[in-house]
């Protein structure tokens, strides 16, 4: 009996009685795990193996996976060895105040009343006064799976806070994707290549970027969903079983819980399904692998709110729809072809009937889609996606895209240092793939090959070319430690050394496949290992190449573990920097957050840019105008104008906004290059793009750059961005002379100036903080408008937008009223009854 899929290797199919019999290798699964037997040899090879041989291999393989999964976990927690136990980044401080939010109604409500929170929890606190409805902007995925973390901790009376469990999600979970790479390589080359494939994601650089310890992101759990998921959909295609399909839908779900990626996999899936189709490989367990993860896992889909009936509106999923009309074409032309053979005539008039009636349906589905689709103005396609077709399409009509720093392209030492030896594995990999070239094989080259593609346009998707990265690496690390290690073992063979049953076995290897060569009958699984075996290398060659793998592996493990600890384990709220006096920590973040925190009054509104939003509402617990979430770009944008405005005009733009305090990033004290100054032609570009006042020409200087210096242009030595930044700062005298920026290492243009309509409020230790507060004018606006008022005048000249830009002097506005009779007494009156009004 074969494995149910036939011998792909040869093309042989499986026996007629093997389908009313349970073929024996998946009774034995247990006891089969590469020793003989890798599902798709035959059984009797694999109990030819001693009890006591299966039972070490066993145990070593499974020691060895639980050793990469302590790697995968442990080499992550370097951010709160050298720190301490604190949340990342910008994004993971809004996942962690949802997260508690939830968890508190849990321990207080019960559990089902937390869920509830989470659902119909309004935020208040953020993109003031419109607030969010956090339920249905999020994916859930990441709350849920921390918040049901701490529910079982909290039922098995472990004392564990839920910062903490936040902490750790996602080192937890880059074990689990070590293992679903396990998993996924094995089902695909056997558990070799499992080994090395997970021991490569256990490590790898780009992934440990988003699950060190503290990085309370959907990256982290979305990976294990996503290799997980890629590993059940191949499992089904080697089986053909529905209950694998079921778990892939399952599996799809929760995905589409975690991350906006999830359009990758229902991309990908339909595109290794029509590749097969046009290559000739479909078959039934294709389709089933297929037809039930796009029609549960989209009704499933639709179920959570952010994605809704976006999972059959938008152009991202119309891929799968089309595949899934062309595999019922497939089905019903096969069946028509068993049941119409011996009717040649009857048979093309059937199959002509299909096409033109199955053809017919897709022209008018297609034609429904493409009018919803095409009542949107970007054709269905959202900003991201069309950013991932065009990569100049951000650039062109959505700068807010363009402005994060992780959506540019990668350069070419990214993939080196992100990647490293995974990333010289890749070619090799895809090449191994090819030989032999089977259903899972092709789907892990597909995935690879479209990965690369999308890596180079973002250089954030190098997070999806890791688990790639991984997977045909392993393989090829497999296929090269097999070739390896087998022309060493032969050559012990002939040289005598070895047991007697090895040679024996090599013997009655080449016997049978010479006896297969000359009448087709021998030892199936005794030619195939000898095929394995013909792939050898001189010895000398092999026991070299077996030690440069050796100085690579050592050198990837090294480099993995160096930038790990300095380059992806410093959280983003403490800096610090070496020097020939030592170490230097800077925590002016927090120490601002804390400032606004305790010395502010707490229903007060704070601006800034919306890179630090979501960190405001958390530690400060402060309403802020705009955050992360860049949902509403005529918000941000308003943001950005003001930023780019005069003091005067910025300063009216923050009364309508009821905005107390402002403040801004500066790191021209410490050299700190992510402040605000150097983000400041993105705000003006984003200001720009819905206030045609706001032009990116008149903040370049003389020579067309953009410059802070005495060069600058006057509309930039005016913006109270450049003021909020370098206010006082020529008082530093470094370098020898006053105003030294350090990160644009030049003298500032503008030095000795003062601030009319604001004040500054706080500094902190190392300037790298500034915030001011928002001057108030109330007296002298109601001066003028009661000016308007006693005077008479009616229409325009007596509304307040009028009488706020007016440019007389309220002295004079005083001396006027007074004149006419009206004494300081009545004007009160008048002026609290307009403040009241």
């Amino acid at each position: 009996g074969w494995y149910p899929a036939g011998d792909p290797a040869s093309g042989r199919q499986r026996r007629p009685e093997a389908k009313r019999a349970a073929h024996p290798c998946l009774v034995a699964w247990p006891i089969c795990l590469n020793l003989g037997c890798d599902g798709r040899k035959s059984f009797p090879d694999a109990m030819a193996k001693p009890t006591a041989q299966r039972g070490v291999g066993f145990l070593l393989e499974s020691f060895t996976l639980l050793c990469i999964c302590v790697m995968a976990f442990s080499i992550r927690l370097f951010s709160v060895l050298k720190y301490e136990s604190v949340i990342h980044e910008f994004d993971p401080y809004f996942n962690f105040r949802i997260t508690k939010v939830m968890t508190d109604a849990m321990l207080s409500k019960g559990f089902k009343a937390g869920i509830h929170e989470f659902w119909n929890f309004f935020d208040d606190r953020t993109w003031y006064p419109l607030g969010r409805v956090v339920g249905g902007t999020v994916y859930p995925g990441l709350m849920f799976t921390a918040g049901g973390m701490f529910w079982i901790a909290h039922l098995l009376n472990l004392p564990i806070q839920i910062v903490d469990v936040c902490v750790f999600t996602a080192p937890i979970f880059s074990a689990n994707t070590a293992w679903a790479m396990y998993l996924l390589a094995k089902e695909v080359r056997g558990s070799g290549a499992g080994l090395c494939a997970a021991a490569l994601v256990a490590t790898v650089p780009s992934y440990i970027s988003r699950s060190v310890a503290g990085s309370f992101d959907n990256e982290g759990i979305a990976l294990f969903a996503l290799t997980f998921t890629f590993f059940l959909y191949v499992k089904t295609l080697n089986t053909g079983s529905l209950a694998w399909a079921t778990a892939n839908a399952l599996a799809y779900f929760y995905m589409v819980m975690s991350w906006g990626g999830y359009t990758f996999i229902i991309n990908l899936i339909p595109i290794h399904c029509l590749a097969s189709i046009l290559m000739g490989r479909y078959h039934s367990r294709l389709y089933v692998a297929y037809c039930p993860l796009v029609v549960v896992g989209t009704l499933l889909a639709a179920v959570v709110p952010v994605v809704g009936f976006n999972a059959v509106k938008t152009s991202e999923h119309t891929a799968s729809f089309a595949v899934l009309l062309i595999m019922q074409i497939m089905v019903a032309i096969k069946y028509l072809q068993n049941l119409l053979q011996p009717y040649p005539k009857i048979y093309r008039t059937a199959v002509a009937l299909v096409y033109t009636s199955l053809l017919g349906f897709g022209v008018l589905l297609a034609a429904l889609m493409a009018t919803v689709v095409m009542a949107s103005p970007t054709a269905g396609w959202s900003g991201r996606s069309l950013t991932l077709l065009d990569p100049t399409y951000a650039s062109r009509f959505i700068p807010i895209i363009a402005s994060v720093s992780e959506h540019q392209p990668p350069a070419w030492p990214s993939y080196f240092g992100d990647l490293h030896f995974s990333a010289l594995l890749l070619p090799a990999g895809m090449i191994a793939c090819l030989i032999p070239l089977t259903d899972a094989s092709l789907f892990v080259l597909l995935y690879a090959v479209t990965s690369v593609y999308f890596s180079g346009v973002m250089v954030r998707l190098m997070l999806v070319l890791a688990p790639a990265a991984c997977a045909v690496g392993g393989i090829a690390l497999s296929e090269a430690l097999a070739v390896f290690t087998a022309s060493v073992k032969q050559k012990a063979l002939v040289e005598g050394e070895g047991s007697k049953e090895e040679r024996e076995e090599v013997v009655e290897a080449s016997s049978s496949k010479k006896a297969m060569k000359k009448t087709g009958t021998g030892t199936r699984a005794a030619a195939l290992r000898f095929d394995r075996k013909e792939r050898t290398v001189p010895v000398g060659a092999a026991v070299w190449g077996l030690a440069g793998l050796l100085l690579l592996a050592t050198f990837y493990v090294v480099h993995c573990v160096w930038i790990s600890a300095e380059a992806y384990s410093s959280p983003s709220i403490v800096l610090t920097s070496r020097s020939a006096t030592g170490l230097h920590v800077f925590d002016d973040f927090r120490e601002a957050y804390a400032w606004l925190r305790y010395s502010t009054d707490e229903d007060c509104k704070v601006a800034s840019w919306w890179d630090y939003g979501y960190q405001t509402t958390a530690m400060a617990n402060r309403t802020v105008l705009v955050d992360n979430n860049t949902w509403n770009n005529t918000h941000i944008a308003t943001v950005g104008r003001a930023m780019a405005s005069p003091e005067y005009k910025a300063w009216k733009i923050f009364r309508s906004l009821d905005v107390k305090y402002v403040f801004v990033i500066f790191g021209g004290l410490v050299g700190y290059p992510s402040d605000d100054i150097n983000k400041f032609l993105w705000m003006v570009r984003i200001g720009g793009g819905e206030f045609p006042e706001i032009k990116e020409a008149d903040y370049l200087g003389d020579s067309g750059g953009y410059r802070i210096d005495a060069g600058a242009s006057k509309t930039m030595l005016d913006s109270v961005m450049y003021k909020f930044s370098y206010y006082r700062f020529a008082e530093i005298n470094d370098y020898g002379q006053g105003g030294y920026d350090r990160v644009r290492n030049t003298p500032i243009g503008r030095k000795n100036f003062k601030l009319k309509y604001f004040e500054e409020a706080f500094t902190t230790q190392h300037w790298m903080v500034r915030i001011y507060k928002v001057k108030d004018k109330v007296n002298r606006e109601v001066l003028k408008q009661s000016e308007a008022m006693i005077e008479g005048q009616g229409g325009p000249a007596a509304t307040p937008k009028r009488a706020m830009s007016s440019g007389a002097n309220w002295r004079k506005a005083a001396r006027k009223t007074r004149s006419k009779g009206n004494t300081p007494k009545k004007m009160f009156r008048r002026s609290s009854t307009l403040v009241s009004a």
